[in-house]
């Protein structure tokens, strides 16, 4: 079992720690306010541990990006030596927000957020999956009719294999992850997510991934 990090208290982040938690890893929750957080996270496993994000990503040994996308580049770059040697999962889709709060355009258009983290964090191992979809598939994939893919992307491979291993403890099956490639495909994923607001505005908040078929 793993000692995880996941910065980010948000939706995303606590959906996250709740799975990982029921599958025997050790989950600590970073926030920028833990006291806030707390009382946001009632009803969480109680194992589930608090922190502000500095002592997350020093304490544990694979750390989750679960926050904003467009101030994450910023947010990690400042926790660059805590971050060292670790392998970072990138769940973040950096966007400008549209008028109505979805996402509208890219913030790094011609590259991605994990490009930019990965050349900021060079000593980090930083694997892109699951920003594809809404955050109650990322722990539930079954729930869909049609099964739902989870790309990777990311230079490591040995990194790649443990977030697969991570990925079958959140309910994932093999059939259902494609490895893209290094982390300059996560470029492709990440622009991906600008289909899923017309989805939204068409159907509502229900659980939408982007997939494909074999």
């Amino acid at each position: 079992m793993s000692n995880i990090g996941i910065l980010g208290a948000g939706r995303v982040g606590t959906n996250l720690a709740g799975k990982l938690s029921q599958a025997g890893h050790h989950v600590t929750i970073g926030a920028r306010s833990p006291e806030d957080t707390a009382a946001r996270t009632v009803g969480l496993d109680p194992r589930i541990a608090l922190a502000d994000h500095r002592t997350t990503a020093r304490t544990t040994d694979i750390v989750i990006n679960a926050t904003p996308g467009h101030s994450s580049l910023k947010r990690l770059t400042d926790l660059r030596t805590e971050l060292s040697g670790k392998i970072l999962i990138d769940v973040s889709n950096a966007t400008h927000a549209a008028a109505d709060g979805l996402p509208g355009d890219l913030c790094y258009p011609g590259s991605s957020l994990a490009e930019k983290l990965q050349n900021a964090l060079p000593h980090t191992h930083v694997v892109k999956t699951l920003n594809t979809m809404l955050y109650m598939v990322m722990t539930a994939p079954e729930t869909l009719a049609t099964p739902p893919t989870a790309y990777l992307s990311g230079n490591d491979e040995h990194a790649k294999k443990t977030v697969t291993g991570l990925l079958a403890d959140l309910g994932w099956q093999p059939e259902q992850i494609e490895d893209l490639g290094d982390i300059t495909t996560a470029r492709a994923t990440e622009a991906m997510i600008l289909a899923v607001p017309h989805i939204l505005r068409r159907h509502g908040l229900k659980p939408t991934a982007i997939t494909h078929t074999h």
